[in-house]
Formats: structure tokens, sequence, C-alpha cells
């Protein structure tokens, strides 16, 4: 059986994820309490009650909707264990500020602001999941992610269920917008030459061949593609032995729109070219107004 554990802050996309999940086949039973998971496991894989058909592949959504029930997970999750189920646990989140804005937006009622305000409901929800985001072995932060970019992570997730190996995803970022909290290694290029100094350059991004062709320019951007590829060839196959299914790889330049693009869709064909399954997504290379007034069919 194909199990996953779908958990995460409330606004961060938990139903999306669920509905992708069932739509490439998975059974999902939302709102489960922890203490249920083992015997839930069990009876879909077909050694629990009689009658009941079993399934290959499960997805239980569980969050703060359990409230003080959250407190067995981990016994709930060492049962599972015993059993020799393989599992993931997707915990998605997303910053204070964006949930905020998205419950304001949609105007829905968080689970326990029936206790307190929709701000301290956020930050107490974050305490209560500290625990299950610790065992998390996926974590997607949807703070700048389009439902399209949570579904090509979720890809990955469904892509490591089915294959053993390693999962690359390598995500480009601006630092004036922040540091994805999901990254396991951080890379920061804000050494190399901006080309956003270069008038002719600006409205471009890491993406257009001139911007290739002016970092390619410079002896240190070379170097240091070169020592980056090594690095990561020399590093990837330790986390492999340490048994790491997924690695995310965060790059990041002031703005996130050219050095870090540019430097993230080299790194992601290098590292593809050894073999590797690697995803590469852009999360701020349009987050500039400026940028998005000049794509097509705007004015």
């Amino acid at each position: 059986m194909d199990l996953i554990i779908l958990t995460g802050m409330s606004g961060a996309g938990k139903s999306q994820a669920a509905a992708y999940f069932e739509d490439h086949g998975y059974f999902c039973i939302d709102n489960l309490p922890p203490v249920f998971l083992p015997d839930i496991v069990d009876t879909f894989a077909g050694k629990g009650e009689e009658g009941v058909p079993a399934v290959d592949k499960l997805c239980l959504v569980v969050d703060v909707r359990s409230r003080e029930l959250l407190k067995g997970f981990d016994a709930a999750m060492r049962r599972i264990d015993d059993m020799g189920c393989r599992y993931s646990i997707v915990f998605l989140e997303a910053s204070f500020n964006v949930l905020v804005s998205r419950y304001r937006q949609t105007r829905r009622k968080h689970p326990l602001t029936e206790e307190m305000s929709l701000m301290d409901a956020i930050s107490s929800e974050r305490k209560l999941l500290e625990g299950i985001r610790g065992r998390a072995t996926t974590i997607i932060d949807t703070t700048m992610m389009p439902l399209s970019g949570l579904r090509k992570e979720l890809r990955v997730v469904l892509d490591e269920a089915d294959q053993q190996g390693i999962s690359i995803f390598i995500q480009s970022f601006g630092f004036m917008y922040g540091i994805p909290s999901d990254c396991d290694d951080v890379i920061d290029v804000r050494f190399l030459p901006n080309p956003f100094w270069v008038e002719k350059l600006q409205m471009l991004s890491g993406k257009d061949e001139p911007i290739e062709d002016y970092l390619l320019g410079f002896k240190e951007t070379n170097e240091f593609l070169d020592k980056l590829t090594d690095l990561f060839k020399y590093m990837i196959p330790q986390y492999i032995n340490e048994g790491k299914s997924r690695l995310n790889i965060g790059i990041g330049c002031t703005g996130g729109r050219h050095r870090s693009v540019f430097i993230a869709e080299r790194l992601g064909k290098l590292l593809g070219e050894s073999d590797y399954k690697t995803i590469v997504h852009h999360r701020d290379i349009d987050r500039d107004p400026r940028y998005e007034s000049k794509k097509p069919g705007n004015t």
C-alpha cells in the first residue's frame, strides 16, 4: 500500500492537495484523528475487518481540527512503522501574513477561531503542529505558489511513491521576499555580476539567452557552476545513503529573476544529465510588478 499522511496549516492548500491525490487514484479520508490511523491503515491493507476491500493507495488528512487528539500522532506513527507500511508525510505551510490574507479574502472560518482571534489561532495552530512538521518527509511552502506549482510538487510526491531513489526540487527565489522555509540547502548567488544593472537586460529573466550570455561571460560564473555541480554530485549519493528521498535546493539572488533563475535552470540541467529526477521552479520570477506589465497581452 502507498500511504500518504497529508497535514499542515489551515489555509495552506490541503483541500486542493487532497483533491489532487484523489484524482490520481488515492482513497482519501479527511479530518481523521491520529488515534485511528493505524486501524484504518490495517483495515484498508486487507488485514482488518472482513468485507472491506483492500486499497493500494490511501491518503489520510490529519490537521488541527483534531485539537488535543493530535498528541497521539507519534504513537500512531510508531504503530504504523511496526506494520512495515511505506508512507510519506506531506506537510503544507505558508507564511503568517499570507494565511491571514487568504482567510480574510475567502471569509472562511479558521478551526480555532471559536476560541481566539484569527491571528492567535494561526500562531496556536503552528505551535500545535510543530511535532508533526518535524516528522514530515515533504514540506511544501505555498506562500508564493500558484495552484499549478502545488500540483507540480505533489506530482513529485507521487513519483517518489512509485519509485526508489531521490527526487530533486530546485527553486529560485529572491532574498528580498524571504527564504523558502522548505529548503534543505540554500545557495546565495548574489556575489555574481547582476544583470539588473545593465539597462537592456533589466526586463529579461534568467531563462532568456542574453542573460545566459551575460553571466557566462564572467569567469566566476563558470567556475561556480563547476564547483556547485561537483558539490551536489558528491552530496546527493550521501543523502541517498541516509535514506533521503527528496532534496529541496533553494537558489537565491536579490530579486529572484536573473541570477538565481539562470543558476537554477543550469543546475537542474546538469543534475538531470546525471540521471537524477529534477524539477525546477521559479518562485519570484514575476514578483516585481514591472515585469508583470511586460508580459504578452499586458499593456
